[in-house]
């Protein structure tokens, strides 16, 4: 039976790196942009495959090559796959600090290589700078990476190779960690292998935080509408079913305001069409800026909108319509007009259907009474 000795076990972490390398090639050629930092997750097995080369070359080639070169791209390919989790939770990558360590642990291991020689004391100073990144990474996802399994997953991983490093790093100061990296020991065995399925697991870690990325957009796509960002009729709609489901059980029920955007063909005729998105953006946002907590705006069709207000009775609702007007007038260019239809929950027999029944006669109602007004039925 072959041994796996380190050196068959660093090819096979080249092995792992350079496939999972093209499956993060692929995702970042065909993911949306949006979906930020894979190509730094890309080229971090890339680096992890080089620095697998460069080990398992080790006596053939030189050893600025295999010694430093390929310590140096292991390091950097920890770091690029930490930029690249910054940048795809939305942060600054700190390329400047981590750049600089790169610069000076360079001219270090070539020290330690060519002018003192000490496989001891480059071990140590490689398994600090590990644990030092490994740290930041964690320390960073803990913080900002939230409590999705992928992201989770990375932590473990990144946790769990923080614990191996450690008690490499005190078999070094203790004398223990051997004379080479290649040596058939069972100690070098278990370090070069935890390294490779590291590199196999943070690569899979960064897939499936893509993979779960864009079905959260794909989902968002799925309810929101496009151009507002508000929810879509549909899922708004459902929104309304669940809350009258809802409030079966506790007697307070919903009220329900359809707005209508008044001379809204207008605009688009007068002014173009892109200036008739803008006002509906702008107005999106006015709206939702006096909106309760709980409140939910969105989309009915056109220039037309549904807010759901949980729990809300007729003096509520109006005051809700009152602030909506008052958003909307303060002289802003893309300031409009609208007409609000307002109902409220008459029983638990009331159904939604009859709601907006209600809503849109109330709508009708201020339309043919002047519009820019809200009318309650």
């Amino acid at each position: 039976m072959t041994q796996l000795d380190p050196r068959s076990l660093i090819a096979m972490a080249g092995l792992m790196a350079a496939l999972m390398a093209l499956v993060l090639l692929l995702m970042r050629r065909y993911y949306p942009p949006s979906i930020l930092g894979v190509g730094a997750w890309a080229s971090a097995p890339l680096l992890w495959l080089v620095a697998s080369a460069l080990f398992s070359t080790r006596g053939a080639l030189p050893d600025l090559l295999t010694l430093v070169l390929a310590n140096e791209l292991l390091f950097l390919g920890s770091t690029v796959y930490y930029i690249g989790c910054r940048r795809f939770l939305g942060h600054a990558d700190g390329w400047r600090f981590w750049g600089t360590v790169v610069a000076v642990t360079t001219l270090a291991f070539t020290w330690l290589t060519y002018v003192q020689p000490h496989y001891a004391a480059r071990l140590v100073l490689f398994t600090v700078m590990m644990i030092g990144i490994y740290v930041a990474n964690l320390r960073f996802l803990l913080r900002h990476g939230g409590n999705r399994f992928p992201v989770r997953l990375v932590e473990a991983v990144i946790a769990l190779h923080i614990v191996a490093l450690a008690l490499r790093l005190l078999s070094a100061l203790t004398g223990k960690a051997g004379t080479d990296l290649m040596e058939p020991s069972l100690y070098q065995t278990l370090h070069v292998g935890a390294y490779a399925l590291t590199v196999l697991l943070l690569s899979i870690g960064a897939v499936l935080m893509a993979t779960d990325r864009l079905a959260t957009e794909l989902e968002h796509l799925a309810t929101h509408d496009s151009l507002t960002r508000t929810l879509n009729r549909r899922a708004l709609l459902e929104r309304c079913e669940d809350e009258l489901v809802r409030c079966q059980r506790t007697g307070r029920g919903p009220a329900l305001m359809m707005l209508d955007l008044d001379h809204f063909k207008a605009v688009n005729d007068t002014y173009g069409h892109q200036h008739g998105d803008a006002v509906l953006v702008h107005f999106v946002e006015r709206a939702q800026a006096v909106l309760r907590r709980g409140d939910r705006l969105g989309r009915y069709g056109g220039e037309e909108f549904l807010v759901l207000l949980p729990e809300a009775d007729a003096y509520a609702a109006r005051g809700v319509a009152q602030r909506i007007h008052a958003a909307v007038a303060t002289g802003h260019a893309l300031d409009c007009q609208l007409s609000i239809g307002l109902t409220t929950w008459q029983s638990p027999d009331d159904t939604l259907d009859a709601m907006l029944a209600r809503a849109d006669k109330a709508l009708y109602q201020a339309k043919e009474q002047g519009r820019n007004q809200t009318c309650v039925v």
